[in-house]
């Protein structure tokens, strides 16, 4: 009898450790996990890939959501908490970063919503004016939390106040999601269609 219950336990224990081993990602040299937890909800990686400027990569990103949605439209839309993931790939300015970010609002967002956007942007801006430099392998997370807000997250710290609006939020995606989007196959990436 004692055989019996090593080996349902040695079996209960394999069990328990396959399970807690989530699967990963390798995007870029960067390992992303396939799901992740934000304050409770559990979301998918609905799609990841690589941000490049010329020649150069620039940064790993990786969109979480509650189920798989192919199109900006439904990200968007989509109900619950939300998640972009980024990894540096190299060394960059983050004043620069900020000011790169606001620009891809600027050139994204509808008109009639850009004087509401205004604030935020000021704010994020500061944010990423205070951490003087992203070195490669710094991460940074952009969440949207219902009844919460937006919480940008910078190398595991929360930075400042969420912001309210889901507005902002949206915003902020559409600078990867958007008609005029950072990098058009990043925006492919992170909506899951294959290269």
């Amino acid at each position: 009898m004692t055989l019996m219950k090593q080996c349902i336990a040695a079996a209960a224990g394999l069990l328990l450790a396959w399970g807690a081993t989530a699967a990963t990602v390798d995007v870029g040299g960067v390992k992303m996990e396939d799901a992740t937890d934000v304050r409770g909800s559990k979301l998918v990686l609905n799609g990841a890939g690589v941000r490049y400027k010329a020649v150069f990569k620039v940064y790993a990103a990786g969109l979480y959501l509650g189920k798989k949605a192919a199109t900006p439209e439904e990200v968007l839309a989509a109900p619950g908490a939300k998640r972009l993931s980024i990894t540096m790939l190299r060394e960059i300015d983050s004043n620069e970063l900020g000011k790169l970010f606001t620009r891809g609002v600027q050139d994204n967002a509808p008109r009639t919503e850009m004087s509401k956007l205004v604030p935020g942007l000021i704010k994020m801006g500061q944010i990423f004016s205070d951490q003087k430099k992203l070195m490669t392998g710094d991460v940074f997370t952009i969440d949207w939390v219902p009844g919460t807000g937006t919480v940008i997250t910078v190398k595991g710290v929360p930075q400042g106040e969420p912001f309210k609006e889901p507005e902002f939020f949206n915003a902020l995606m559409r600078i990867w999601l958007g008609p005029e989007p950072a990098d058009w196959k990043l925006k492919d990436a992170l909506l899951g269609k294959a290269a």
